[in-house]
């Protein structure tokens, strides 16, 4: 397979821990990768956790985004370098479909084709998952998913939609702080007060000095 730069497209995805603050991380190790430069990544969707069975809503929902890149390694290098991301925060591997600290999938690379027993390109199930296609078009309205087609017609024949997470900033982007609220100064009573209280006269008096001490 021949060399050169080509655009990846990775999906994310937690379930477990600070799910927002583990996909900020993996974006940002990711882009520090060798032969990896980020362009863009989407803010984070919601969605219901699926295993062999199908959707189960009684396990911890997952944060999902799509991150586009550009890379100089090959395919291969790439897997194993997110399979060592995933190692650092905690990935273990026993169950299929489990829950996770964190998922790294590569959806597609150029319009490399590929199928061997660690990997197949573009990902063989990214056309049935809005959780993977709804960030996607985040980053790239275009998007298309090899021969399947482009990625907003797929995103529209799937049922189940995925839920925007309120207030969540692209992953590419530092948070934002919440503003402060403006407070507006009450203004001042235009109305004068009237004094009610009675002057007084004042009666000098004499002091008489203390035996013994300071006058």
């Amino acid at each position: 397979m021949s060399g050169g730069t080509r655009r990846a497209v990775v999906a994310l995805g937690s379930n477990l821990g600070d799910r927002a603050e583990l996909l900020r991380a993996a974006v940002a190790e990711i882009d520090a990768t060798a032969g990896v430069s980020v362009v863009a990544a989407s803010a984070p969707v919601s969605s219901v956790a699926v295993t062999l069975e199908g959707p189960d809503e009684s396990k911890p929902e997952y944060l999902n985004a799509v991150l586009i890149a550009d890379v100089d390694l090959e395919p291969l290098e790439l897997l194993d370098a997110l399979a060592a991301i995933e190692q650092q925060h905690g990935r273990v591997r026993d169950e299929r479909w489990g829950d996770r600290t964190l998922d790294l999938d590569i959806v597609a690379l150029g319009d490399v084709e590929l199928a061997t027993e660690r990997l197949t390109l573009p990902h063989p199930r990214a056309a049935e998952r809005a959780f993977v296609l709804e960030p996607w078009l985040q980053v790239d309205p275009e998007a298309r998913l090899g021969r399947a087609g482009r990625v907003a017609d797929l995103l529209e024949l799937l049922p189940d939609r995925t839920r925007v997470v309120p207030g969540a900033g692209r992953l590419d982007r530092p948070p934002t702080a919440r503003p402060e609220p403006d407070v507006e100064p009450t203004p001042p009573d235009p109305t004068p007060t009237a004094s009610t209280s009675t002057p007084t006269t004042s009666t000098p008096t004499t002091s008489t000095p203390t035996l013994g001490g300071p006058a």
